[in-house]
């Protein structure tokens, strides 16, 4: 499956270009399906028809759905009260009845992962974008399966799931009640709809679209953007310049400067980045005949993966050196923490935690530079971890 994620600055018209994309895909041959967690269903007014939970057939061979958070959050949420009554019970915490849950911030966030998931799950699609929210949000959502996991590992971690025998008498032991077997199954089914989405997230076929108007606001929203991606390992497939002037028919003063603005940003983004322009329509698309005339490129062949190399110096240096690749990034945004075979690596206004290769995990890290976008992270071998054979 074909998967491509829409995102960029708020108000660059991200949702436009996404339904653009998908009819593209669609027209093309490729069933697609759309998605959009904008509850003010900013899809639909695109698209020029309603969407909503249910998936809703557009045009022949093109899907859109918008999944509902509030009733998958009261699910989720009653059903958790219930596998911790013991605990509720015994601090006297009051029961939540079902009429009175309204979503907390995060519930959208939780849907539009289902819904990426759940897609996979049915293999009824060639090709799916997702119109994900704004960036930097949308980099925080596509990290958050993965750290949900690592916090569900911690908390809960299933190997204690083995001890099921031993919970009477440990509750006993220690005066309270032990996490119920019902809880670790919660869990489980939460692990396996969150390795679901990260399973897409992370598939070779799935690449992220940055959308953004040309000009000094748009190329600080991509170089930002760009780097928080390089960190989370995600493939950038595209940067799509919406609303580009034409050429002015006239000499009027403030369009030519506007123009010459954006040419500007156009010829920095075509050097850097695969880059496509798409022209102001003077209106805000609605309908597919609208939307088929911008011209969206459809999600194509995804590109490479993004690859963290670790290079083996041991003859020369003593050393494996690992390789991060991080555009845009300067030296002051940087920050590196070693938690044991974890590696917590901070590029400005972002944070990842990531699992050191096995090999790595036997060396201690010596330094690190940072030269022409890439951080090369240097680790020298334990002693007493290191095959002596090497």
């Amino acid at each position: 499956m074909r998967t491509l994620l829409v995102t960029g600055p708020g108000g660059a018209g991200r949702t436009t270009l996404a339904a653009a994309t998908a009819l593209t895909a669609a027209r093309e041959g490729t069933r697609t399906l759309l998605i959009s967690a904008d509850r003010q269903d900013t899809l639909g007014a695109a698209l020029g028809t309603p969407t909503g939970p249910r998936p809703k057939e557009v045009e022949p061979g093109l899907t859109a759905v918008r999944p509902d958070p509030d009733t998958g959050f009261r699910t989720g949420l009653l059903a958790l009260q219930e596998h911790a009554r013991p605990a509720l019970d015994l601090l006297g915490a009051g029961r939540l009845d079902d009429e009175e849950l309204t979503p907390l911030p995060g519930a959208d966030d939780l849907a539009l992962l289902g819904a990426i998931g759940a897609a996979a799950h049915t293999q009824t699609y060639d090709t799916v974008v997702v119109d994900l929210p704004a960036a930097p949000g949308a980099l925080a959502l596509l990290a958050l399966p993965a750290q949900l996991r690592r916090y569900l590992r911690r908390l809960l971690p299933p190997e204690r799931q083995a001890a099921r025998a031993l919970r009477p008498v440990l509750g006993r032991l220690a005066g309270v009640p032990v996490p119920a077997g019902s809880l670790y199954e919660a869990a489980a089914r939460w692990e396996e709809r969150l390795a679901a989405a990260q399973a897409v997230i992370e598939a070779p076929g799935t690449s992220v679209r940055l959308v953004a108007e040309p000009g000094p606001a748009g190329a600080d929203a991509v170089a930002r953007t760009a780097t928080g991606l390089a960190l989370g390992a995600l493939a950038l497939d595209a940067v799509v310049a919406n609303r580009v002037l034409p050429t002015p028919h006239d000499d009027t003063p403030w369009l030519a400067a506007l123009r010459a603005q954006q040419h500007k940003t156009l010829a920095e983004w075509t050097q850097t980045y695969p880059t496509h322009e798409v022209t102001h329509r003077g209106q805000d698309p609605r309908g597919t005949d609208d939307l088929a005339a911008l011209r969206a490129p459809a999600p194509g062949r995804a590109p490479d993966p993004v690859d963290w190399p670790v290079t083996d110096t041991l003859a020369t240096d003593s050393l494996l050196i690992w390789s991060v690749p991080l555009p845009g990034v300067v030296r002051e945004d940087l920050d590196l923490i070693r938690r044991g075979d974890e590696l917590v690596v901070t590029a400005g206004p972002f944070r990842r935690i990531v699992t050191l290769p096995s090999a790595l995990r036997r060396c201690a890290v010596t330094g690190a530079g940072l030269r022409e976008g890439t951080l090369r992270i240097r680790f020298a071998p334990d002693p007493d971890l290191w095959p002596q054979n090497r």
